[in-house]
């Protein structure tokens, strides 16, 4: 494997360690940095139980004794920066210490290096606005844990430098992990506003004596979530109704509307909004061509049954 560029990891919980793993799999020197040095022992650990398991599974073709050798850790923020091609921070979701931790790593940084935040909810605009090297400030956040969700989301401030974007973009397609870039910055970005509108819905099912916990579990492990593993939201709306996505919004857009309602919320699916996903969706898949991707799904759904069944075993 070429050698790859050094990546410095601010922040040694469970992220930072996910982080650590994916790029040093890659193939990249990585220094992980925290404050406590009995937590970078930990990750340590975590970092080659998780990587065995990974080869175990034939996820990954190196050793991993070779992977837990390319990262090292520094108790020292100037040290675990220094020569760094790419820095991530991973510290709890508290803005004053991300702005801080942001100020501190944008004056040791090597001139032109991202700096990156894992930040669930907190945009770069709030991070580093007022920084001499905010054009190289942005949010890069995953999947927990990086190393297993293949993807991440780009969001850049608006004085984010296109190259930093870009070159960041590339970093990630180089670890395995697939870019989602976010135009706009919103508070909690795609990820969790997707997943906040789930967990909101099923508190309320709770609260409203609808179902239990478990069940509400059983349902998205055995139902939308096996089926969102193959395919996500648009792509199963579009393929669960003949005639496309089009046709699901005419059928079943009245009833999400008034089941939105019941929540307080008012955000009709409109024919110009429909009209727009659905061009999307037809870009990415002709009508022509909608039984054949039915088929493709069941057997993707078949083979993740298969190995459910055999990982249970």
């Amino acid at each position: 494997m070429a050698s790859q560029g050094t990546i410095a990891i601010i922040g040694a919980g469970s992220i930072g360690a996910g982080w650590a793993l994916l790029f040093a799999a890659a193939g990249h020197p990585v220094r992980l940095h925290d404050a406590y040095a009995e937590r970078c022992d930990e990750a340590l650990r975590e970092i080659a139980d998780r990587a065995a398991d990974l080869r175990r599974f034939d996820l990954c073709d190196t050793p991993p004794a070779e992977i837990r050798a390319r990262v090292t850790t520094a108790t020292d923020l100037g040290q675990a920066v220094l020569d760094a091609d790419h820095i991530q921070e991973c510290v709890p979701e508290d803005l004053e210490l991300k702005r801080q931790l942001f100020a501190e790593v944008d004056a040791l940084a090597p001139a032109g290096c991202p700096i990156a935040s894992s930040s669930s909810f907190i945009p770069a605009s709030r991070l580093a606005a007022d920084l001499p090297g905010r054009a190289r400030c942005l949010v890069v956040h995953p999947g927990n844990p990086p190393f297993l969700l293949r993807v991440a989301e780009v969001v850049p401030a608006p004085f984010t430098a296109p190259e930093t974007v870009e070159r960041t973009e590339a970093l990630l397609r180089g670890a395995g992990i697939a870019p989602i870039r976010v135009a706009r910055e919103v508070e909690g970005f795609v990820f969790n506003r997707l997943q906040g509108a789930v967990l909101r819905e099923a508190y309320c099912l709770v609260r409203d004596g609808v179902a239990t916990v478990a069940d509400i579990d059983r349902l998205m492990r055995g139902g939308l979530g096996l089926r969102w593993a193959t395919i996500g939201p648009f792509e199963t709306a579009d393929l669960n109704t003949r005639g496309g996505i089009a046709a699901h919004a005419e059928r079943m857009g009245p009833a999400y509307a008034r089941m939105g309602a019941e929540r307080g919320q008012d955000d009709p699916w409109t024919p110009e909004l429909v009209a727009e996903v659905a061009e999307q969706r037809r870009a990415a898949l002709p009508l022509a061509d909608w039984a054949e991707r039915v088929a493709w799904r069941d057997r993707m759904l078949m083979a993740l049954l298969r190995a459910r069944q055999v990982a249970e075993r």
